[in-house]
């Protein structure tokens, strides 16, 4: 069945974060009168269907989920898979089975374009063999995209791959990198952390260098910003090709759509308990700490205990999201103390609607792993947060958030409960703390504009789908 309408393949990076903001952007793209195929991994397919329920994904004639293998081994199916056998699989394993699927469905519905996560390396090859213009959507802020976009000179300068473990110790990351457009006053401890290798052949390293080596081919990039968020990255960008559209929050830019008929398409790979939000009913307004360190964070259980105590010291109340796959290598139990310490002040599930939760009322502070998406939703639900880093860009997030947006603390990686306490008391109740909380709205308010009808998001889409119906004849 041809339709007159533009086809857009979405192929998200199969992992919980990548896969949220891809299906946020194809409903837009859908809601701009695109046809919409994404393409799922079958494991992580099978997880979504098992979260969301089984007709959940039967999707509209116009938005469809088709699903090609991963080829890893069977994983259980509640935790995130391996990343490194996940990176290699996606580099060396995806090409042919997506071909496969673009090439069934250009007979049924010719697509017009491929949207491809930036970190999956196959898809721009695939999409010059088939002859489709690519466009590329990194799902973090622009500035991460950037820093990503220096590894080769990394590389050239010798600061990557890392000479030995010594570096990790001897002040050599403090070393501030003054030659990046766009980004000053970043040391080289806040660029994303992937180059952190001693090895040259590390699989996510060598992934990343990879796809910063084809983004010239793209037709055009997304990143999941707003231009008032990050002005100086943004505008150092326009300087490069391919063009480069900040598209977000796109959680806003999908509040402005009534009644969408996707509005239900939910994005989990984890049933998300609904229960809290009841629970936040009866607390009073900006009172609650909510702690959750994102879909792929692990730690160990001497951190949990850590973050535990600290969190219960404190004497606030809080919300803690605790995923069944969070400690390295065992369950992740609470001493029964604790538990008994914090009873009828605290509440502890394994997964939640997380932009619920934040845009509650009785939430007054976030601490969180500085995942981007985490970090965003954070802006646009004004709330300010403890940033405890752990890889990829949320170490230049947390640099961002606490050193130029003013809206986040930074935890020290060996976390200690007695400096958690007193951070947790800041950030709720602390002067420093209402500093954050007054720029955070300021922020949240910047977000709204850039994401009503004619804000600088809402006219980088329009001209970004412009662009995408323009057919390379």
């Amino acid at each position: 069945m041809g339709s007159n309408k533009p086809h857009a393949v979405c192929v998200p990076v199969p992992v919980q974060g990548h896969l949220k903001a891809m299906l946020k952007l194809a409903k837009l793209l859908h809601h701009k009168g695109f046809h919409i195929t994404i393409i799922n991994t079958e494991f992580n397919h099978r997880r979504l269907l098992k979260s969301l329920g089984p007709n959940s994904l039967d999707g509209l004639p116009d938005f469809r989920f088709e699903t090609i293998p991963d080829s890893l081994p069977d994983s259980n199916e509640d935790a995130t898979q391996d990343l490194n056998l996940l990176a290699d699989s996606i580099r060396n394993k995806f090409l042919a089975p997506f071909l496969d699927v673009v090439t069934k469905l250009n007979n049924e519905n010719p697509v017009t374009s491929i949207v491809s996560d930036g970190f999956m390396p196959f898809t721009t090859p695939a999409a010059k063999q088939l002859g489709i213009p690519i466009t590329l959507f990194f799902t973090f802020a622009a500035s991460s995209f950037m820093a990503f976009k220096q590894y080769p000179a990394l590389v050239e300068k010798g600061l990557a791959p890392l000479k030995d473990e010594s570096c990790f110790v001897n002040g050599f990351l403090d070393q501030v990198i003054d030659w990046i457009p766009g980004m000053k006053n970043i040391r080289l401890r806040d660029l994303p952390n992937n180059f952190l290798t001693t090895d040259p052949n590390d699989e996510i390293f060598t992934g990343v260098l990879e796809v910063v080596g084809q983004v010239h081919e793209a037709s055009a990039v997304i990143v999941h910003t707003f231009d008032a968020l990050e002005p100086d990255v943004l505008d150092a960008l326009l300087s490069m090709s391919p063009p480069v559209y900040a598209i977000g929050p796109l959680q806003l830019l999908l509040n402005q759509i009534p009644q969408h008929p996707l509005e239900s398409l939910g994005y989990s790979l984890w049933r998300e308990e609904t229960e809290c939000l009841k629970w936040l009913d009866d607390k009073a307004p900006n009172s609650v700490v909510y702690v959750n360190f994102g879909s792929i964070t692990v730690m160990t259980l001497e951190q949990l205990v850590e973050f535990g105590w600290g969190l219960a010291n404190s004497k606030l109340t809080f919300f803690w999201v605790i995923r069944p796959d969070l400690i390295i290598g065992e369950s992740a139990i609470l001493p029964p103390k604790f538990v008994d310490e914090t009873m009828g002040r605290s509440l502890i599930a394994g997964w939640c609607p997380q932009e619920q939760v934040l845009n509650h009322p009785s939430v007054g502070g976030f601490l969180t792993h500085s995942g981007w998406n985490s970090t965003i939703e954070s802006v646009s639900a004004g709330v300010p947060m403890l940033c405890w880093p752990f890889f990829a860009d949320q170490q230049t997030n947390c640099h961002y958030s606490c050193k130029e947006w003013g809206i986040g603390m930074e935890i020290d990686n060996k976390v200690k409960r007695d400096e958690l306490e007193k951070l947790v008391r800041e950030l709720m109740e602390g002067k420093k703390g209402k500093k954050m909380k007054n720029k955070a709205m300021e922020w949240k308010t910047l977000a709204e504009e850039a994401t009503s009808p004619h804000g600088s998001s809402s006219t980088n889409l329009e001209n970004l789908v412009n662009q995408m119906q323009l057919r390379k004849s």
